[in-house]
């Protein structure tokens, strides 16, 4: 489910750039730019497919302990990235103005199309990646991403854009981003305490050992049971809300701080807006 909402947050995000650069392209009646802005998103899907592909490779390569301190450090990295987006969504509602500003300063300059293209690439492709590594973290912390949840998130996000800006509809989006920028923090608090476990067993993390452990044994036939957090309950909960049926202590704690500043930052900064 984790993934459902990462891509769906990044893809709606990319859809509103992209969406209001358009429409003020248009109203301004600048179609070379437009077909810019076109070429600029195309080249910058095809990069992150690319960056896709490039990362798995690297993330390949590594075995043993090497393996759980990359999976640690990018686990912890993909935490601080997403409470950062996270942050930065909240102070910036309204991103509508400054993308205007942006291009009309591009439509001002004497390489009109490279300006919007550029535009266009820059602020997709950062999507892009920001989506690799996050669900990267979520694939190593629920121990797999699920294909059909990953591209209706896509789908979701791409109709909400289409329905703002091609059909004119008026789409509740401050609820939809508050909603899921709560689940997102729980993500991203899952994404620290588990890069911490892989810290913890590279030995550069001292473990002090678990503080309880509530995971019910396994069933007869080899499966884990629905509440365990290999189960399928307890998974839905793991890629969610970061849940472990066994944590140390550091890790709750990672958690806690994690999920509560979060939350009282983001709290803080959608109040004074």
């Amino acid at each position: 489910m984790a993934e459902l909402i990462i891509v769906f947050r990044e893809v709606l995000e990319a859809s509103l750039i992209v969406g209001i650069l358009y429409t003020y392209l248009n109203k301004t009646g600048q179609e070379t730019a437009i077909i810019k802005l076109w070429q600029g998103v195309l080249v910058a899907l095809a990069a992150s497919l690319l960056g896709s592909l490039l990362f798995q490779k690297l993330a390949g390569g590594f075995q043993g302990q090497a393996e759980k301190l990359f999976e640690g450090f990018i686990m912890i990295i993909a935490a601080i990235v997403l409470g950062t987006m996270i942050i930065w969504m909240a102070k910036n509602r309204n991103i509508a103005d400054e993308l205007e500003e942006k291009a009309s300063v591009a439509l001002g300059s004497e390489k009109l199309g490279y300006g919007i293209f550029a535009l266009a690439f820059i602020s997709v492709f950062r999507e892009g990646i920001e989506t690799i590594l996050f669900l990267y973290g979520v694939m190593m912390k629920q121990g797999g991403l699920s294909i059909v949840l990953s591209f209706s998130g896509a789908f979701l996000g791409i109709g909400i854009g289409y329905m703002i800006f091609v059909q004119g509809r008026k789409v509740p989006l401050k609820t939809f981003f508050n909603v899921s920028s709560v689940l997102l923090i729980f993500v991203a608090a899952g994404m620290l305490a588990y890069g911490v476990h892989e810290l913890e067993s590279a030995g550069i993390i001292p473990n002090y050992g678990r503080i309880w452990d509530i995971n019910p044994p396994k069933l007869p036939d080899g499966s884990y049971p629905m509440f365990h957090d290999k189960g399928y309950v307890g998974s839905l909960l793991k890629g969610l809300f970061g849940y472990n049926g066994d944590p140390s202590a550091i890790e709750l704690v990672a958690w806690l701080l994690t999920a509560s500043g979060l939350g009282f930052m983001w709290k803080k900064v959608s109040t004074d807006k």
